[in-house]
């Protein structure tokens, strides 16, 4: 079978990937009966008494799909069913529950997601969340779970009329008090991030036992029949008599194509797909979830796994090292055509990967201390010497998107920051973005004088080769990071902080530390990388609002507390179209830029994929995912047909 055209066998090249959302509902029943169309009526899109009722919902513009669509255009419905394969998992895992804080699940490890089989449970619509992301309508979902949805035209509340066929794996119907209790649940229970992604709703309502009711906060406010579609729905007859908020050991009860029927914690989970799943023959699902099972092995070092991976002792290994991309695949299997290797495309926005400051702690509320070691960062050199020049830097908290700031301000995003608040005589608004460079040869002394000026601005002293405070102390830090491939680029960047006088150590902790430090928030700088998607939403306020800067589990890590930044991620959930979210987009972007939070580092716009030669994939790529949850299995004799 020939490889399909988007793929190309290739020598050289790195990237990663995304995130999570959530939201449902109970009503009165007089209020039910004189709004609720029928039980019985068609998912079809129509528009009554000022209600819309539809099969989908779009955030901006029209569904790409009719109400009658058989499966998306990125997938092949005649895509076999069978085979068994084995994926690779990085790190480690604890728990089988993914939604809360505690531990971590085969979701929550690093890259897991991109496979797009996992532990998740479905959702009323599906596209717009972690669980079955669109590959080409970022701002769109249609009905999973949910059969057809109905909602006026202020947006105030919505209906969910549940697919009668809808069912959890051990036959239990999924109905409205399933819907009501995972909202109660996330809520009151679960991960910080569902009370973030929830906190639209009013209250849910029941109108039956099939149709469900989310009141809202606000009027006019779209985004917020998203976020209830998105909501994991639970069994609530497996969870009542259990402890949500603790690890879970055994199997969870699910509802999708797949059942976990085995997990030995922290080594390997296997997925197998349910031959009778109630939505088999729905056009979400057609063509995709092809292998009857799916071994995760789990790794905590990539450099064992890649060496597994040439001794086919697992399948697939995305790539995320450019030296090894460039350099390591030399194998007799590669030269043999047993192993594809291939650079994938996407129209993905890169995640925002940084070292992030920790601004709760000094130095480090200082601009100008940011500013300073930002300076030291030498990215032209290492993609040289360290990465084959396989990376763009990046200059922006969303690269490889419409919504990266511009270099020089637009008249629109200058006027939106002047309207929240923003001093018309701020540099934000007068100066260009700063994007500072090097020549690459490992000579950074203008860099330097910068800094130290900077550094001196800010009380510092450069004394006998080392930097102190007003009380003499020197100014020292630990970096904390949790990939050992890290090192090699992380130790020339302390090298040149030490030129300044600053005392700087790495610190490698596992994945398990490193989730609770960062949870606690007990780091000075660390490396991230917050997921990004062409469809921004309440995420961004989970990354940078000021409210979230002390909660445990919150994704500020960086401890962001402004008031104008705080205005713009409220923002993005509230404007009325793609043009109005470019610009506050821009805004944002422009805004955490100037104010040093990070030190942006690098990204491509293509995965770099190896595989072993057993895949066979659809004839057109989703643009704004992996899409392996679309390809199939394909046996050897396919080879000879």
């Amino acid at each position: 079978m020939q490889t399909p055209r988007f793929l190309t066998v290739i020598e050289p090249l790195f990237h990663l990937a995304r995130t999570l959302t959530f939201c449902l509902g109970l009503l009165c029943p007089l209020v039910a009966s004189a709004v609720s169309p029928s039980i019985d009526s068609p998912p079809i899109s129509v528009e009554q008494s000022g209600l819309t009722t539809s099969h989908g919902f779009a955030l901006y513009g029209e569904l790409k799909y009719p109400p009658d669509f058989k499966h998306f255009d990125y997938t092949n419905p005649n895509a076999p069913k069978g085979g068994e394969i084995t994926l690779m998992g990085f790190g480690t895992f604890d728990t089988l529950n993914p939604y809360t804080l505690k531990g971590i699940s085969p979701w929550g490890s690093p890259g897991f997601f991109m496979y797009g089989i996992g532990e998740l449970n479905e959702s009323l619509l599906a596209g717009s969340s972690a669980y079955l992301k669109s590959g080409d309508e970022p701002f769109s979902a249609y009905g999973l779970i949910a059969k057809h949805l109905t909602y006026p035209a202020d947006f105030s509340w919505v209906e969910f009329e549940l697919n009668s066929k809808a069912q959890f794996h051990d036959g239990h119907p999924i109905d409205a008090d399933d819907v009501i209790y995972s909202y109660h649940i996330l809520i009151s229970e679960g991960h910080p991030i569902y009370r973030q992604s929830l906190e639209d709703i009013a209250d849910v309502q029941k109108v039956n036992s099939q149709r469900v009711r989310f009141n809202f906060k606000a009027r006019n406010k779209p985004s917020a029949i998203l976020r209830a579609g998105e909501m994991p729905i639970l069994p609530e007859h497996f969870w009542s008599g259990r402890e949500f908020k603790d690890s879970l050991t055994t199997p969870p009860l699910l509802s999708g194509p797949y059942r976990i029927s085995e997990a030995k914690l922290g080594n390997r989970v296997t997925f197998q797909r349910v031959p009778n799943h109630w939505g088999k023959d729905h056009p979400v699902y057609k063509g995709r979830f092809n292998f009857d099972t799916v071994h995760f092995d789990f790794y905590r070092d990539q450099t064992i796994a890649f060496e597994a991976f040439k001794s086919d002792e697992f399948d697939v290994f995305y790539d995320y090292t450019a030296k090894n991309w460039a350099t390591a695949y030399t194998f007799p299997a590669l030269k043999q055509g047993k192993v594809v290797k291939a650079e994938i495309p996407h129209d993905i926005p890169s995640p925002t990967q940084a070292i992030v400051f920790n601004t709760r702690r000094a130095p480090f509320d200082d601009i100008r201390v940011r500013e300073a070691f930002s300076l030291m960062f030498d990215f032209e050199w290492t993609n040289t010497n360290l990465f084959h020049d396989a990376y763009r830097r990046t200059r922006s908290f969303y690269p490889n998107s419409p919504f990266s700031a511009n270099k020089v301000i637009s008249p629109k995003v200058k006027a939106l920051l002047i309207s929240l608040g923003l001093d018309e005589q701020s540099p934000i608004l007068n100066q260009p973005l700063h994007h500072h460079e090097t020549n690459g040869n490992g000579n950074i002394r203008p860099q330097q004088r910068q800094a130290l000026a900077l550094l001196k601005d800010a009380g510092w002293t450069f004394l006998d080769g080392k930097l102190l405070n007003a009380e003499m102390q020197p100014l020292s830090f630990e970096l904390l990071i949790r990939q050992k491939g890290l090192e090699r680029v992380m130790l020339p960047y302390l090298k040149n902080l030490e030129r300044l006088g600053i005392e700087g150590s790495l610190r490698l902790v596992d994945s398990s530390q490193y989730k609770v430090r960062l949870d606690q928030f007990d780091f000075d700088l660390t490396t991230h990388i917050w997921s990004q998607s062409p469809a921004p939403g309440h995420e961004q306020k989970n990354y940078f609002h000021s409210t979230l800067k002390s909660v445990q589990g919150s994704q500020n890590y960086a401890g962001i507390a402004n008031p104008i930044i705080d205005r713009l991620t409220e923002r993005i959930t509230q404007v009325k179209d793609y043009d109005e979210l470019i610009v506050t987009m821009k805004a944002l972007d422009r805004m955490l830029l100037s104010e040093h939070y990070v030190i942006p580092n690098w990204h491509i716009d293509y995965h770099r994929v190896a595989y072993w030669n057993k895949f066979g994939l659809p004839q057109q790529q989703a643009e704004f995912v992996l899409g392996f949850e679309n390809w199939w299995y394909r046996s050897p004799i396919d080879d000879h047909k």
